[in-house]
C-alpha cells in the first residue's frame, strides 16, 4: 500500500537558552526535551534497535519549489558524490545514521524547498509518526521544524514531501557558513507516540 503525503512544516524561531538534556535512555526522552536542545547532540539519543516498527528511508529527493527544479535524488544504494554516508562509531551500530551532504553557496539563497522522502513501515502499525528536526551553526539554532507524519498502516510504502521553509540569510552570513563546511549541522529526532524510536544526524557544507 502507498500513501502520499503533502505538509508544510512551520519553522520555529530561536529558543531561549536552556541546558541541553543529558538522558541517555530513550524511553526519557520526550519532544518536549529536543525542542529545548540549544545545540547539536554529542551522541545519539536512543540505540538502533530502538526502531521496532521496523521504520526504513530508501529514497530522498531535493527540489527548489520556486524553480520547480530537482536539486538532487538519491535512492539506496546509491553512489552519488552529492550525499555521502560517514557513519560514526561501529559501522554496524550507526549505519545509515550520519550523512553529509554537499552544496554549492547558491543553496543557501533558497527560501522554499521540498524533500521527498519514500519509506517503508515493518508488521507494527506507526501511531502519531512525527519528526522534529533542528538547524544549527557553529552551535547556534538555525531553524527548528516540527512534522506529524500521523498514522502509518504496518506493511506499507509510503511517500511524503516537506516543505521548507528557510529565512533569509544575510549575505555575511552566507559567507561565514561557505567558509566553515560541515560546521552547519542538524539532529533529526522520530518519535511514535511521543517515544524516541531514530535519532539521525547530518552535517553540510556549501563550498561545492
Amino acid at each position: 500500500m502507498s500513501t502520499d503525503l503533502a505538509k508544510k512544516k512551520k519553522g520555529g524561531g530561536f529558543l531561549s537558552r536552556k541546558t541541553q538534556p543529558t538522558k541517555e535512555n530513550c524511553a526519557d526522552i520526550q519532544p518536549d526535551d529536543v525542542l529545548m536542545f540549544t545545540a547539536p547532540t554529542e551522541d545519539y539519543l536512543c540505540d538502533i534497535d530502538a526502531n521496532i516498527y521496523g521504520i526504513e528511508f530508501v529514497r530522498f529527493k531535493l527540489r527548489d519549489v520556486e524553480q520547480e527544479m530537482t536539486l538532487f535524488e538519491v535512492a539506496r544504494p546509491s553512489d552519488s558524490s552529492e550525499v555521502s554516508a560517514a557513519d560514526e562509531g561501529d559501522s554496524n551500530l550507526n549505519k545509515g545514521r550520519f550523512v553529509r551532504y554537499q552544496f554549492t553557496p547558491d543553496f543557501l539563497k533558497l527560501r522554499t524547498v521540498g524533500a521527498t522522502v519514500d519509506f517503508i513501515v515493518g508488521d507494527k502499525e506507526v501511531k502519531d509518526f512525527r519528526m522534529i528536526e533542528r538547524h544549527y551553526f557553529q552551535d547556534k539554532l538555525l531553524k527548528s521544524f516540527d512534522f506529524h507524519f500521523g498514522f502509518v498502516m504496518p506493511n506499507s510504502q509510503n511517500s511524503v514531501e516537506q516543505i521548507y521553509e528557510f529565512p533569509a540569510l544575510k549575505s555575511s552570513e552566507i559567507k561565514k557558513m561557505v567558509a566553515h563546511p560541515f560546521e552547519t549541522k542538524s539532529d533529526s529526532f522520530y518519535f511514535v507516540g511521543n517515544q524516541l524510536v531514530m535519532h539521525n544526524k547530518a552535517e553540510y557544507s556549501y563550498s561545492g
